[in-house]
């Protein structure tokens, strides 16, 4: 009774709540949480998909933090540990415009000595060297250990970088955001309501950005639907995220690798409940070096909407944890052929998913 219940109120198009979703997560079959989430996408997007060029910088691996789910983080001393120069990222950048890439993705692991002037480098830098780049750049974790260490505000800090030229803020950090779960997976870390209030702060100041959830290792199906529900609550608020990315965590390499991985069936489930809990996020994104490339069409009949972008093997914190793809990277022909495969249509998009009209 529950169950149909819950896909009452979803095709009367009316907002599910706790006890809905954790009803779709444990009770529904997959063939009909497909039809859920497509029916929700179609309202939402129709037969839309988009994709992105794009590619990732990542400065350092050397990290503050240890959380028990990374295989990123090196110490400084460690031989795989890496640091970028200003003159690198600059480099990488220019590559990547001269390639006809709009956005650039800025993250990695939080230095231990840096402080703002180091991320308003990185951020000038790059928008000195590839003016057209959209600079989405720093999760909140970065952004709010480093802004206490320079004893700013978060509204000063934010400011200072968008005046640099920042342009929107990754979703990463989040993982979940019961405190329970946190202080068991990365007790240094900022809280979830930190990461929920940077990025309000962020919202109020024009800069929109994702929202993420790590799910797989150690929590329950009523903390995923509360992590959701609390993005649900903010989104209300300030309109400001562009899109949910779902994570799946990987356990190769890393301390938390006891836990083993949920099944590729399980992630199709977490697609679409969360395409039907988020009711007023507009796009559900498959972040393919997570997924796989293989894995990424069967995901458009889930609730998935945008396959992230190109990426160019530009990124390492999938590869690290044991992803299938090793050097992650799309051409637009491929991206573009696996949504026709699908019966969708893709679109081109750029950071706040503008279509992108290209002459012919």
């Amino acid at each position: 009774m529950a169950l149909c219940n819950a896909v009452e109120l979803l095709l009367c198009g009316q907002r599910l709540g706790r006890e809905e979703g954790v009803v779709l997560y444990r009770e529904a079959t997959l063939p009909l949480l497909s039809l859920l989430a497509t029916y929700v996408r179609l309202q939402k997007n129709g037969y839309e998909t988009y994709y992105n060029r794009n590619a990732h910088v990542e400065p350092t691996n050397i990290c503050l933090f240890q959380c028990s789910f990374c295989s990123y983080r090196r110490d400084a001393h460690s031989p795989e540990a890496w640091y970028l120069t200003l003159e690198q990222i600059a480099q990488r950048v220019k590559e990547q415009e001269a390639q006809g890439n709009t956005e650039v993705h800025i993250t990695g692991g939080v230095h231990p000595s840096w402080t703002i002037e180091d991320l308003e480098q990185i951020v000038h830098t790059v928008h000195t060297a590839a003016p057209t780049l959209h600079i989405k750049a720093f999760s909140a974790v970065e952004l709010i250990a480093i802004f206490q260490k320079s004893d700013l505000t978060w509204h000063d800090g934010l400011s200072r970088l968008k005046n640099a030229g920042l342009c929107s803020i990754p979703g990463g950090g989040a993982e979940i955001f019961d405190e329970s779960v946190r202080r068991r997976i990365c007790p240094e870390k900022c809280t979830g309501r930190e990461w929920l209030a940077l990025h309000r702060e962020a919202h109020k100041l024009g800069l929109t950005s994702n929202a993420t959830m790590l799910f797989g290792h150690i929590e329950s199906y009523e903390h995923r639907v509360d992590h959701m529900l609390a993005l649900r609550n903010l989104q209300d608020e300030t309109r400001g995220f562009n899109c949910f990315i779902p994570l799946k965590y990987r356990a190769a390499h890393n301390a938390l690798a006891v836990q083993g991985e949920v099944s590729l069936l399980e992630v199709l489930r977490n697609y679409a409940v969360s395409r039907c809990l988020l009711d007023n996020i507009g796009h559900l994104k498959c972040y393919w070096p997570m997924l796989g490339k293989k894995n990424l069409p069967i995901a458009l009949h889930y609730g998935v909407d945008d396959l992230d972008g190109t990426i160019g093997n530009s990124t390492r914190i999938y590869s690290m944890a044991g992803a299938q793809d090793n050097r992650p990277s799309a051409t637009v022909e491929e991206l573009q052929q696996m949504v026709y495969r699908e019966g969708f249509v893709p679109f081109e998009r750029n950071s706040v998913y503008e279509k992108i009209v290209t002459s012919a």
